[in-house]
């Protein structure tokens, strides 16, 4: 997940101040994917470095606002008009446990998937409940919708574990 284009995309709005860009960017996503007010200083640094945010002074209370540069809107275009790369993305560390319990041989595979299926279910559980209560906003349901549909995604790829591991039984 990018943050730097994150923080890009809410300063098309307009300027921020950095705990404002924190808070902004948690109640799009729902809260999925908390920011330490750090992280968003560091990007923020390193945007600027990158010069694709400027300073943009301070607002009326003091705080250090930050703006978007006319490069910054460029790159927030291309990452928006670009597909995100499906083999970029980090190790499944589910499908590499299973595989190696699997390798293992002395593991109860099927206690693994057991397990990790109780998980995703009560993650499925509370991201339903969260949606249901999240009514307020597109973005935050849409957060919402793309991690319900990876957990049943996730359910129905146990389910072929099993099946696949019950016919190697045979």
């Amino acid at each position: 997940m990018s943050i730097r284009h994150g923080l890009l995309a809410l300063l098309s709005r307009g300027p921020r101040y950095g705990y404002q860009l924190r808070v902004e960017f948690e109640s799009s996503t729902g809260a999925t994917w908390p920011l330490n007010i750090g992280q968003v200083y560091t990007t923020l640094s390193r945007l600027e470095r990158d010069g694709l945010v400027a300073p943009g002074g301070a607002d009326e209370q003091g705080r250090a606002v930050y703006t978007i540069t006319e490069a910054g809107r460029e790159e927030l275009e291309r990452w928006f008009s670009t597909p995100v790369d499906q083999t970029g993305r980090p190790r499944d560390e589910l499908a590499i446990k299973l595989a190696m319990a699997v390798a293992a041989g002395d593991v109860d595979v099927a206690e693994v998937i057991l397990a990790q299926r109780l998980a995703t279910m009560r993650n499925l559980q509370e991201l339903t409940r969260a949606k249901r209560a999240a009514a307020d906003g597109v973005a935050r349901r849409l957060v919402l919708d793309s991690l319900i549909f990876k957990a049943e995604a996730e359910q129905r790829w146990l389910d072929h574990c099993e099946t696949v591991l019950k016919g190697m039984d045979r």
